[in-house]
């Protein structure tokens, strides 16, 4: 897996407005007002697809900075997430990229699943994705808060105490609440286990 993540080339196409580089507290930086980026894997595949209208480079920190970023992750040819967020950073040649501010990831399922968060991590030579702050998982059946959540290549949502699970019912009220420590959540399957240190689970029944 960590193979796949290991990136040897990347393909940028900037647009033809791009502004002249402008120096800045000794540092070139350069201004691209449109920017669409594709990553590779060492073996052709495309690991994913980022955009963004107004974004600039660091030659000096080798790093990107953009705004309203939109990714693509793919898995083989098709997409298996999408990620939108207010800004984000790219940088370590591609391989660490972190997004901030109303960040949205959301999935291709018929569920309809989405992760809403305020911050993003991914290391492409980790399988995992890091998601902190105002943890929001919802789709047409339950809503699962948090703090902190990690999504592995399993597609399972680790999600970090404390944790608060409600069902929804036909008319999209609050039918069950459970309360836990930590929460599993997975993608494939739609299904959700909870796990304690002290084996207890507090839960509540809405009538």
């Amino acid at each position: 897996m960590k193979n796949i993540y290991k990136l040897i080339t990347f393909l940028t196409v900037f647009s033809l407005g791009c502004t002249p580089n402008i120096i800045k507290n000794k540092n070139v930086i350069q201004k691209i007002d449109s920017l669409d980026m594709n990553i590779y894997s060492k073996k052709g595949n495309k690991i994913y697809s980022i955009t963004s209208p107004y974004s600039s480079y660091d030659n000096n920190k080798l790093e990107f900075q953009l705004k309203k970023t939109k990714i693509n992750i793919f898995n083989g040819n098709e997409t298996k997430y999408i990620i939108n967020s207010d800004e984000s950073t790219l940088s370590d040649n591609n391989k660490i990229l972190k997004l901030k501010g109303n960040v949205k990831l959301e999935t291709l399922k018929q569920a309809g699943d989405i992760i809403f968060a305020d911050n993003f991590i991914w290391n492409l030579d980790e399988n995992m994705y890091l998601l902190e702050g105002n943890i929001r998982f919802e789709n047409k059946n339950i809503l699962l808060n948090s703090d902190k959540a990690r999504l592995n290549s399993n597609n399972i949502i680790e999600f970090f105490n404390p944790v608060k699970y409600i069902i929804k019912d036909e008319k999209n009220d609050n039918k069950f609440e459970i309360n836990s420590e930590n929460a599993f959540y997975n993608l494939d399957t739609e299904s959700i286990s909870f796990k304690a240190k002290d084996k207890r689970v507090r839960s509540m029944i809405y009538f």
